[in-house]
C-alpha cells in the first residue's frame, strides 16, 4: 500500500456502533495489525490522553489511531486538531480519521518509518508522542526500533505513551530513557496499561 495526505472535514462526536464495525473490518482484514479484540474503551482513551500536557507547546503525534477513540480524547483534553498528526497505515481507518475530525493532518503510511512517512516541512519535533501501534505483535528489535525513532522526533522532555496489554512495559528502556506505568485500565477489554517513556534529563 502506498502513503498520502487524507482531508479532514467533519465532526468528533463518538459512534460506538461504527466503531465497533469499523475495527472488526481491520480485525479481519489484519489482525496482527490491529492487536486487540475489541476497540480502547473511552476509559483507556482517557488514561492515555492524561499524560498529554496541553499547555506545552508543539503537534501532537498519534501513531495508529485506529478508531479514533485517543484521538477523540486528546481533543477533549485540549489538543486541538490542526496541532495533530496521525499517521494510520490502515486505509480505511485512515478514512474514518480524516472524516471524523476536523482540522487533523492524517497520513497513511508506516509509524515504523517516521522519516519517510512525515512530511519533510512538518513538525520536527512533537510534544508529545501517543501510540496505539501493538507492539507486543512485533519483535523486540522492531519495537526498540520505533522508541528509537520517536525519541528523535520528540521535543527534549517530551512524552511517548504507549498502551499495552501486559504487566511490563512492551519496549525494555536503553540507559538515557526512563519508562513509568502510568495507570492500569480495567474498563478495557482486555485490560491494559498505560507506559509513559521519557528521555533522562
Amino acid at each position: 500500500m502506498g502513503e498520502g495526505r487524507v482531508r479532514a472535514d467533519q465532526s468528533v462526536k463518538a459512534n460506538p456502533l461504527r466503531e465497533q464495525l469499523l475495527f472488526l473490518r481491520g480485525l479481519i482484514a489484519n489482525p496482527t495489525g490491529v492487536g486487540a479484540i475489541a476497540p480502547s474503551s473511552p476509559a483507556l482513551a482517557r488514561a492515555v490522553a492524561a499524560q498529554v500536557d496541553p499547555a506545552r507547546e508543539g503537534a501532537v503525534l498519534e501513531l495508529g489511531p485506529g478508531t479514533g477513540s485517543m484521538t477523540r480524547e486528546l481533543i477533549a483534553r485540549g489538543i486541538s486538531p490542526d496541532r495533530m498528526v496521525a499517521i494510520e497505515w490502515d486505509a480505511n481507518f485512515a478514512k474514518a480519521i480524516a472524516a471524523e475530525f476536523a482540522g487533523i493532518n492524517v497520513i497513511r503510511g508506516d509509524a515504523f518509518d517516521l522519516d519517510s512517512t512525515l512530511p519533510k516541512r512538518g513538525p520536527q519535533q512533537f510534544a508529545a508522542i501517543v501510540s496505539g501501534i501493538p507492539l507486543l505483535n512485533h519483535s523486540p528489535d522492531r519495537r526498540r526500533a520505533l522508541v528509537d525513532a520517536a525519541f528523535r522526533r520528540l521535543a527534549p522532555g517530551a512524552p511517548l505513551i504507549q498502551f499495552s496489554y501486559g504487566l511490563r512495559s512492551p519496549v525494555k528502556p536503553p540507559p538515557d530513557i526512563t519508562v513509568r506505568l502510568a495507570a492500569f485500565v480495567w474498563k478495557n477489554l482486555p485490560p491494559a496499561t498505560v507506559w509513559v517513556y521519557r528521555r533522562r534529563a
